[in-house]
């Protein structure tokens, strides 16, 4: 079995060393290194190409949204879940905006956030409840851009994307291939001017799309 490989940032070494213990006991996560702070993270991403990268915000020499960019930037299949003790607007929101996948707080149970790891690396969304919520609200209050209207099998995926399916489960529920899935989302992410599945996903939670399927 293929692990995830996760690299660690957080510029305090107890919090690293207590999620590395917790994350080395799960048969399908691997940690493959440390990071200290944003510099060191880049090195370290440029080095490993990890799957996905848990990354703290306010670090010393580059801080966490800055180092989300350029990760984004440097290895664009590295999956960035934020793991952090700030729920301020002012970190949420660009840290979203600068390409994370998902965005927890530190008090997550263990589980949940081994669970989080995973659900980022198929491509799917992780938001904290209370994060949800707000990106959720400032999406309603903010003006809306034209948006193309989407077909009903766009709208079928969207619905399937809201409710946490990957591309493979998509592909299964309305029985084309995972390729055709992959059109789609990208389909849907430039008509609604979405820049990913975490904001399909918003998007879709606040339009009050869902699917039984």
């Amino acid at each position: 079995m293929d692990k995830i490989s996760v690299l660690i940032v957080d510029d305090h070494p107890v919090v690293r060393q207590g999620l590395r213990a917790f994350l080395e006991l799960q048969a399908d996560l691997e940690v493959v290194g440390e990071a200290a702070d944003g510099v060191e993270a880049l090195e370290k991403v440029g080095k490993l190409l990890p799957d996905v990268v848990l990354m703290d915000l306010v670090m010393p020499r580059m801080d966490g949204i800055t180092a989300i960019r350029q990760i984004r930037a440097l290895s664009p299949s590295t999956r960035i879940l934020v793991l952090t003790s700030f729920s301020e607007d002012d970190k949420v929101f660009p840290a979203v905006k600068a390409g994370a996948h998902g965005y927890l707080m530190k008090d997550i149970r263990p589980v949940e956030l081994a669970e989080s790891i995973r659900s980022v690396y198929r491509g799917e969304p992780s938001l904290h409840s209370e994060i949800a919520k707000k990106l959720m609200d400032q999406l309603a209050q903010g003006k809306e851009e034209t948006e193309e209207k989407l077909t009903p099998r766009e709208t079928e995926v969207l619905s399937l994307i809201a409710t946490g399916h990957s591309n493979k489960e998509i592909a299964a529920a309305l029985y084309i291939s995972e390729k055709t899935v992959k059109t789609h989302v990208s389909n849907i992410l430039q008509k609604l001017h979405l820049a990913d599945r975490t904001q399909a996903a918003l998007y879709a939670v606040r339009q009050k799309i869902a699917t039984d399927k």
